[in-house]
Formats: structure tokens, sequence, C-alpha cells
């Protein structure tokens, strides 16, 4: 599908939520006064979310083969942090925590089942329009099915288009995309067709939520797909990478076959940072650019499916371990923010952040109290060049329930891993100084057993007992 057939696609499909859209903007400049009085005072705030990119596959981050123009302008216009860690190790609870502020030991989705959140369970995108915020998701949820209590407009976002379901994103050529609660049918791939490739649609309708809300604060969660496998990009952005690397051919399974892997896996991130960079120039064209601050980041670290190949990208950077892994690797992402006159250009923050931190600081940004009893802590001070206002974690916790059962901390400089606690509780921890050894090779808990005593305490306290997902 041509950019201009799938706008007309989006245009006939969008009326409703536009007349929607427009009335509810209508509505707020009734009751808040003008928008210039509330554009003063709240930034827009949009948080862009990749699918399984690994901490080093940007160039920003060090990345050498695939090329991302767009995000490595954002880092040298804004922050760069180099120990932000996602909220999990798999997609669902990382997406919990970062909506909720709650890390995995506390939030009710800890693992990739089909558990919706709650009515009791507070989104940041909620408490943003207690603040006359208008809410979009745009792309992958994954926090609730339809008919549940956890579907997107039941938890703060005003609108919604994407996919519900994690395992229906595996396909970037899908019969249907949600938009709220309505099935919207992609007739051009029906049957196995490849004519609408989903990720141009997330794109065309993020920049369509931003020109309807321009004149009214908002907030956009931008949840993309890529580089999830299936390895599937159109023709012309695969081009770009064609015969130069060596391929293997993957010869499908779950995920559908690809010719040429490596190939693939860089012109979807070059076609995500591709149209990271429309957006920016979208915020540009509307004169918004310098009240709006952006976030991007992954949910987890790199994947091994589908043909993907993070060996040869070194998608980890220097770190241990890929998806699934509670190793530095699996977990510790790359982290951007840019917001002109605000953020300092080219700045590098080593302050350790976790996704659970992300609702402390939308709270403290929009002016709204932070709910009591969360685990995130405010990255306003760091971003806004107030290191030395900036509070620090006492640490930082992660549990895993696949594999045998999984549980990381993160205390300063110390880093703590333990496996197979399902079938054992009492296995061994192991324990590294990521100050000296960021790749984990040197497992040094035998030298520090206060340290060793100290963590053991933490795996029992961080955590509170779950039905779904025990320990």
């Amino acid at each position: 599908m041509g950019n201009q057939t799938r706008r007309e696609f989006l245009t006939s499909t969008s009326l409703a939520a536009i007349s929607a859209g427009a009335s509810s903007i209508l509505q707020s400049c009734v009751s808040i006064g003008t928008v210039s009085d509330v554009n003063k005072q709240k930034p827009n705030i949009i948080f862009i979310l990749a699918d399984d990119l690994g901490y080093g596959d940007l160039g920003c981050y060090g990345q050498q083969k695939i090329q991302t123009p767009n995000l490595n302008q954002m880092a040298a216009e804004g922050m760069r942090f180099t120990q932000h860690y996602a909220g999990s190790t798999v997609c669902a609870p990382s997406r919990c925590a970062l909506m909720t502020g709650l890390h995995t030991g506390h939030c009710v989705i800890r693992g990739n089942a089909l558990v919706p959140l709650r009515p009791a369970d507070v989104t940041v995108a909620q408490l943003l329009k207690k603040a006359r915020y208008t809410t979009g998701l745009i792309g992958k949820w994954g926090l609730g099915e339809a008919d549940s209590t956890g579907i997107p407009r039941k938890k703060g976002f005003d609108y919604f288009f994407g996919y519900l379901n994690q395992a229906h994103a595996h396909t970037y050529y899908p019969s249907y995309l949600w938009r709220n609660e309505e099935k919207v049918e992609l007739e051009s791939n029906v049957a196995g067709q490849k004519g609408t490739y989903s990720h141009d649609l997330l794109t065309d309708e993020a920049l369509q939520f931003v020109e309807r809300n321009r004149r009214q604060p908002f907030f956009l969660y931008l949840a993309y797909t890529i580089p999830h496998a299936e390895l599937a990009v159109p023709e012309d952005s695969l081009k770009q990478y064609e015969g130069k690397f060596p391929e293997k051919p993957f010869e499908g399974g779950h995920y559908a076959a690809q010719k040429t892997p490596r190939a693939a896996f860089a012109a979807m991130v070059s076609r995500m940072d591709r149209d990271i960079g429309q957006l920016f120039d979208k915020l540009k064209e509307f004169g918004i650019d310098e009240n709006t601050i952006v976030f991007f980041s992954s949910d987890n670290g790199p994947h091994k499916e589908g043909g993907a190949d993070p060996d040869f990208f070194n998608s980890a950077g220097p770190l241990r371990g890929i998806k699934r892994d509670l190793y530095e690797g699996g977990i510790r992402v790359p982290m951007l923010a840019r917001w002109p006159g605000k953020i300092k250009p080219a700045s590098v923050s080593d302050h350790i952040s976790a996704f659970w931190d992300f609702l402390s600081t939308c709270t403290e940004l929009a002016g709204i109290k932070t709910p009591d009893n969360i685990d995130g802590i405010s990255m306003a001070p760091m971003l806004l060049g107030r290191p030395e206002q900036q509070k620090k974690h006492r640490f930082l916790y992660w549990e895993f329930h696949e594999q045998g059962g999984k549980q990381a901390v993160r205390m300063g400089g110390w880093k703590a891993v333990k496996l197979n606690v399902h079938k054992d509780p009492d296995s061994p921890i192991e324990l590294y100084n990521l100050k000296n050894d960021i790749g984990e090779n040197h497992n040094i808990a035998d030298q520090y057993p206060e340290i060793v005593t100290k963590i053991k305490k933490l795996l029992k306290t961080a955590r509170t007992p779950s039905k779904y997902f025990p320990v």
C-alpha cells in the first residue's frame, strides 16, 4: 500500500475518532481556559518504545552496521542514559512496569501471560488525564485482551490504534488491527497478502494524533513493534542493506521465512529511525517542538528469534546476555530524552534508572501528585540539569518466570542474579561488580558474603506474593 492509499485508508476509517477527538478538544478548551495558557504550564509528553532493540543497536550506543541518524541526532540534541533498565526481560511485564510505576515484584503482570491490568491498577495515562492531557496509545499494548479490564481505554487512553495481543504483533502484515474497541480489517493483507506494513500505519496514526492534539497538552505512547521477529520489511528499506552482509536464510517456523535476515533486521531498525525523524519534523512544523519532551527506549534486550543474529550486530554492546536473561544484556536498554531548551544537548547521564521511574517523572512534569506506594523515582531533576537534586534508588529489582525462574538486584555498583528459583529456592546467588566488570564475567559472590547476605534479604522483601506468578 503506497503512502497516498494508506492515508486514504486512515482517513476513511478515522472520521468517527477524529470527530470524537475534536469534541474532546472543544470540551477541554471550554473547561480549562485558553490553550496557550495550558501549553505554557504543561509539556507534551511522547514515549517511543522499540520492541527487542538491544543496548548496542543504535549508532549513539556504538552500533557500526546499522544506520540510525535520527536517533543519533536525538542523542546529540538531548540526554543519553547509560544505566537505564527495562521493566523486565520480555515485553508484557516490562510494559506493565512502564505504565504503572511498579517493578515486577509488585506489578500484576510479571510475565508474558494473558493477565490483564485490573480496575485498581493506575497507569500514567490515567494520571495525566487528571492533568487534562489528551492521551493516545499507538502500537502494541499487551496488558489486556478485548473485553478485559485492561483494554487501553479503560486504563486512561482516549485513543488507541494497534495490537492488543503481543503474539498478534509477531506479524507485520496482520489481517486486522484495533481502533479503540473496533477491529479494523486490513483487506490488503487477507489470505497471506502483504499489502499493508503495520509499522507504517502506526507511524501515520502517530502523526495524525499529534496533528489533532497539537493545540492542547497531550501524551502519546508510541509502542512500535520493530525490531521484534518476524523479520519483515518492505523492499524500499530492504534494498539499503541487501548484499552488505553475509547471510544465512531463515527457513521459517513460528515466524515467517526470511532469505536475508541480517539485512531485514538492519532495514527494520533504519525504517523505524526514519519514521521517528518524521515525528520530530511534525513537532517542528506545528511549532510545538520546544514544548514537547520525547523519550525513546526499548522494552528489553535483543532477541535471537526468526533468524535474528545479535552477535553479528553486537546488539548487546559490552553487556552479557539477551532477551530472557536477567544479566545486563537482557534488561539494560538505550534511553534517550530530548526537550529543546530544557535538556542540555549532548548530555550523558550515568544515573541508575528504570522503566518504573517514567510515571513519577511524568507526574512531576505535569505538576500533579505522584501516587504513594509505587517503586519509581522521578528523573526530572536529572533531565532538567539539577543532578544534585536527583534522588537515587536504594536498589532495583526484577523477577522473571520462565526458564526455571530468575531474580536480579542492582544495588549501587553491585549486580546479583539468581537462577532456577522455582526449582531451588536456595539456589546460589551470583554477584558482579559492574563498575569494573560490565560484562558480568566474574562471579565474586564468595569474596563478598556480607553483600550476598543483604541481597538475599532483598530477594525476599522486594516482592509481594502473586497468584499468577508464584516464586
